[in-house]
């Protein structure tokens, strides 16, 4: 599941619980019913005012909406966003370096070292 459908469903489940129907909320947001429906589909992108209304008219604070831990530090969230990209970036590394071993066995060293004599000589 991804984040849009997830948050699609959040959004159905909360509106279920409030007793709403799917008309109400459309004509709050000041959408048609098709409209507001597309979005509970996760066929909608919701831009970040239109969330915020959903949010409000739900009487759901958005992170917690969006599924964000509200409890969790700034510095704490930034230090495992920070882990997560260098873990990334890590794999990608990896990813890239057996793309070039694939490439010499290819081609052979004489491809890569091409570049290399254009760079010395000015090119």
């Amino acid at each position: 599941m991804n984040v849009t459908s997830n948050l699609s469903e959040k959004i159905r489940q909360i509106r279920l619980q409030k007793g709403l129907s799917q008309e109400n909320m459309a004509d709050m947001l000041g959408l048609s019913t098709t409209a507001y429906g597309d979005i509970e589909r996760g066929r909608t992108e919701l831009s970040v005012s239109r969330l915020e209304n959903v949010a409000k008219l739900l009487d759901v604070p958005l992170p917690e909406l969006l599924g964000i831990d509200i409890s969790m530090s700034e510095t704490e969230w930034l230090r495992q966003e920070n882990t997560r990209i260098l873990a990334e970036n890590r794999r990608l590394q990896n990813e890239l370096d057996q793309l070039k071993n694939k490439f010499r066995q290819l081609f052979g060293e004489g491809v890569l070292r091409i570049g290399e004599e254009r760079q010395r000589i000015g090119f």
